[in-house]
């Protein structure tokens, strides 16, 4: 080697690419320590022909021999070969993508005596555009609007849910002014948002108006972040804009539903606390005392399981009694029969308690307190369109002798006033030596559930002149 290539070599040598040389039948002559880092092996000097590396692939995944790789071409055709990309694998079996920029190599009279190849590694380009490409797809696909500007307020960058949030076509957006989405009585919000970007800050979670293409407005929240080029100034942001209309109509509902529950729940104190007070004036002893008001609100708390487990939509006719009737015991004795009517939240909670009596009284001294007499409650739904109306019947028959269900007593009123004028209808009740007739009478409007009704609000037991 002569002063004068050692001398080259010890540039090479020094270079962070990798760079390597051949003579003109391609033997390696020549490769500096980046070539054997990047080939992953020690090139055989004077023996390895064209390459430095283990095994070539073309980009589609090819296996591409050593006698046609970029090398082989340019010593065979004389010529630098450009722009063919590659990859090759390591002995260890990873892989490495690669331009390569082969050059031939001529002597004073123009003969080719060999050629020089740098390997440029594209692992790190190739992660890069990888990377772009990931978040490039990422954006495209959200659901969100993303939508990019410089700091004078004109867009750049307009994704799919932009279109769909906004109305306009990415043709439309880019290079308009961010303003077209800014109702009027809300501009001065621009120069407030874009000083704060200029000074480095990020927006998070700020909710407001936007309007989109058909004038309609929508609420969104934003979040809104400086964008930086490569040394770190501020050329732009990146805004995310999401429709909250269903987040706004949800916190909407929800507050109705607090409201309601609210009312629900003052409604069912006033029901107690009537209870607690009517109860007081019918008892003797703190015993019975506690023990009928522990009853009835229980009575009340049954109802209540079956609207809850139905999403507060009401409950059957049979679903009610079946629930009312089951601590008592002789479920067996009670028949049933009417048409599948869904009662109202408001006449659940008024039969139930309605039920509640007629059971209680029939464990004391009718047919659920012995194993004689039976209960047949029949209902049916009368009438045209726009009169009908719910007749429900509770028949007990053969039973020990009746000696009770008192005149003014509690049972009594719930049954003959309170129950039947919650639900604007009337109450009738007859008692024989053996038998307990409850008859029921109000308009089906009343009775019934409805999706645009809402008279379930109302249960308190003094509602309606209903008062015990």
């Amino acid at each position: 080697m002569t002063q004068k290539e050692a001398r080259y070599h010890q540039i090479l040598d020094a270079l962070p690419v990798a760079i390597y040389t051949t003579d003109a039948r391609g033997i390696i002559t020549y490769f500096n320590r980046a070539a054997a880092e990047l080939a992953g092996r020690e090139p055989k000097i004077g023996q390895d022909q064209w390459c430095v590396t283990f095994k070539l692939f073309t980009v589609d995944g090819k296996a591409m021999p050593h006698d046609q790789c970029p090398m082989a071409i340019t010593l065979k055709e004389g010529r630098p070969v450009r722009n063919v990309e590659a990859i090759a694998q390591r002995p260890d079996g990873s892989f490495f993508p690669f331009l390569p920029f082969p050059t031939p190599l001529r002597d004073e009279h123009g003969q080719l005596t060999g050629a020089v190849n740098m390997l440029l590694d594209l692992t790190d380009r190739k992660r890069g555009e990888d990377a772009v490409q990931h978040l490039s797809a990422i954006v495209e696909s959200s659901f969100d609007a993303i939508v990019s500007k410089d700091l004078d307020g004109f867009i750049r960058s307009w994704n799919r849910g932009a279109e769909r949030l906004f109305g306009y076509a990415p043709a439309e957006a880019v290079g308009q002014h961010i303003s077209m989405l800014i109702p009027p009585d809300h501009h001065d919000e621009e120069p407030k948002i874009l000083a704060r970007l200029r000074r480095g800050e990020r927006i998070e979670s700020y909710e407001t108006i936007r309007q989109k293409k058909d004038g309609q407005l929508v609420p969104v929240s934003l979040t809104i972040s400086p964008v930086r080029d490569a040394t770190g100034r501020i050329v732009g942001a990146s805004k995310i804009a999401r429709d909250i209309t269903v987040t706004k109509e949800n916190g909407h509902r929800i507050r109705m539903l607090m409201r309601e529950v609210n009312h629900r729940v003052k409604n069912q104190y006033s029901v107690i606390l009537s209870m607690i007070r009517e109860t007081n004036k019918r008892t003797q002893s703190p015993n019975d005392f506690e023990k009928q008001v522990r009853a009835r609100i229980m009575a009340l708390s049954r109802s209540h399981d079956l609207l809850v487990s139905a999403d507060w939509k009401g409950a059957t006719v049979s679903d009610l009694l079946a629930a009312q009737a089951k601590p008592f015991g002789r479920e067996d004795a009670i028949t049933m029969e009417g048409p599948p009517i869904r009662l109202s939240p408001n006449a659940v909670q008024y039969l139930g308690i309605a039920f509640h009596e007629l059971c209680t009284n029939s464990a004391k001294y009718g047919a659920l307190s012995g194993s004689q007499g039976t209960i047949a409650v029949t209902w049916d739904i009368t009438g045209e369109q726009g009169n009908r109306t719910l007749k429900l019947i509770w028949a007990e028959n053969d039973g020990p002798q009746v000696n009770s269900i008192a005149r003014n007593g509690f049972g009594s009123v719930v049954l003959k006033r309170v129950a039947p004028q919650a639900l604007s209808g009337t109450g009738d009740l007859k008692y024989g030596a053996n038998n307990v007739v409850w008859t029921l009478e109000a308009p089906a409007p009343f009775v019934e559930a409805s999706l645009f009704d809402d008279r379930d609000t109302d249960c308190d037991l003094t509602d309606s002149g209903a008062s015990l």
